[in-house]
């Protein structure tokens, strides 16, 4: 990856953080098969459905228009931003039994915007998260293909598994896979896709689908789309080492980061594949600000806004499973007993926890030791109030600089949290850091997404 020109802090001694996590010599810090690139690369997050996206400020976007999406890919794409990614969403999300209107509720298909996107941009990746339970494998690997030679190789593939009957109700199939199966199924799927993208004569006989093919279309400058994959379990990482070319990762902290790359390194040499194979990408929301004290004071705005009375009501509701509209959302957590024995998971993944009596005694025990109230509980539970990449302009670069020297991750996967300006910020002022200080790119490296994340030609 072309980098803007080094700069003397390169030859800085570690902080003593980042040096205490260290267990090899320099040129291979966490691991003695893993050589750090010391570069990083940024990924826009186009979620589509989430808790962290402010939608009620008179400078919202909509979540479903054009201008949105093409609003932020041009800033992503000014920042010379390696990809942009767009979330998926099989079925609307409810609460209570009805669609949860406090989120944003439904998105476009991805793979039809990012096509249209593909026009409007030159440089940046377009990676769609499409899912292996509730599709075909040679229809979605053609359709991934046909982006693929439409952007000149920059399309990816987020490969995500889903196994909920609540989600496979909207399906013919239904919900008929088991969670243990999520990832086999999930892998002999990728192995039928890139047999179709390398156009070879497709013989499958699987536990869930068989399969006669041959690929019809031709190979793109970049060979195939990326394979990006984002499961933190060690079923994930597994199938993250044996066939993802980025992993996404809930990992912020350094020495988080630091162990998950340990791990991921690990089981790449495991599956025979060279220890640099999968970068890391870290999701991450980015406030920033002037100075430390700014952006402590945009922290605490932004989270007001995410999570307003309604929101922290709705998000007990969940886990107590009944009408708690009564409670004062500045009193204490509720004082009765929940109606349901688990959480359910019609509003994601992020809501599926233990049982609900135990989760719910321990969230009134907390709350009270903290003189919480349920507002001021909801907020901390949506989210720290100071985030690993949250601080002013030059500490957060200083930051990032520790985390690309040491070889913790390889990039951001930034959840804007305001739509379409939430990357202006960035792109402004934390890049330019980042390119003076040597670990940015000063301009893409290529044409294709491969070449512009650093990855190996196929």
């Amino acid at each position: 990856m072309t980098a803007a020109p080094s700069s003397v802090r390169s030859t800085e001694p570690l902080s003593a953080e980042a040096a205490a996590l260290a267990t090899g010599p320099a040129e291979h810090p966490l691991h003695p098969a893993h050589t750090p690139t010391g570069q990083l690369s940024f990924g826009a997050f186009f979620q589509g459905v989430n808790s962290s996206t402010i939608w009620r400020l008179p400078q919202s976007g909509d979540q479903v228009a054009w201008e949105s999406f093409d609003s932020l890919v041009r800033t992503a794409e000014r920042g010379k931003f390696a990809a942009f990614f767009l979330g998926e969403g099989l079925r609307l999300r409810e609460h209570r039994g009805v669609p949860f209107e406090l989120d944003v509720a439904g998105r476009p298909d991805a793979q039809t915007l990012l096509a249209a996107l593909a026009a409007t941009t030159g440089k940046i990746g377009l990676v769609a998260t499409q899912n292996t339970t509730y599709n075909d494998p040679v229809d979605l690997a053609r359709r991934l293909q046909t982006l693929d030679l439409l952007s000149g190789g920059r399309a990816g593939w987020n490969i995500v598994t889903t196994d909920n009957a609540w989600t496979g109700e909207n399906f013919r199939r239904g919900g008929y896979l088991d969670h243990a199966d999520r990832y086999t199924h999930a892998e002999a799927f990728v192995q039928v896709a890139e047999q179709f993208w390398r156009g070879e004569e497709i013989a499958h006989d699987g536990a869930h689908y068989s399969v006669r093919a041959r690929g019809q279309l031709p190979r793109s400058a970049q060979g195939r789309p990326v394979l990006f994959q984002a499961g933190a379990s060690p079923a994930g990482q597994d199938f993250a080492a044996r066939t993802a070319d980025v992993t996404f990762s809930p990992h912020g902290t350094l020495q988080a980061a630091a162990e998950f790359r340990r791990s991921i390194v690990e089981r790449t040499v495991a599956a025979g594949r060279d220890p640099g194979s999968v970068k890391i990408l870290p999701g991450a929301e980015v406030v920033l600000a002037a100075t430390e004290q700014e952006a402590d004071e945009k922290v605490r705005w932004v989270r007001d806004l995410q999570i307003g009375p309604q929101q922290a009501i709705a998000l007990l509701e969940q886990y107590w499973g009944r009408d708690l509209s009564a409670f004062d959302p500045d009193g204490p957590l509720p004082d009765v007993p929940p109606e349901v024995t688990e959480s359910g998971v019609t509003r994601g993944a992020g809501f599926q926890f233990a049982k609900a009596e135990e989760l719910t005694r321990a969230w009134r025990e907390e709350a009270a030791e903290k003189g919480q109230s349920i507002l001021e509980f909801a907020r901390e539970k949506s989210g720290s109030r100071r985030g690993a990449f949250t601080g002013s302009y030059d500490a957060v670069a200083d930051r990032l600089v520790e985390f690309a020297r040491l070889g913790a991750i390889d990039g951001l996967n930034i959840t804007p949290w305001l739509i379409p300006s939430g990357l202006d910020d960035i792109v402004d002022h934390l890049i330019p850091r980042l390119q003076e200080r040597g670990v940015y790119p000063a301009d893409y490296a290529g044409e294709t997404l491969r070449e512009n994340l650093g990855l190996p030609p196929l």
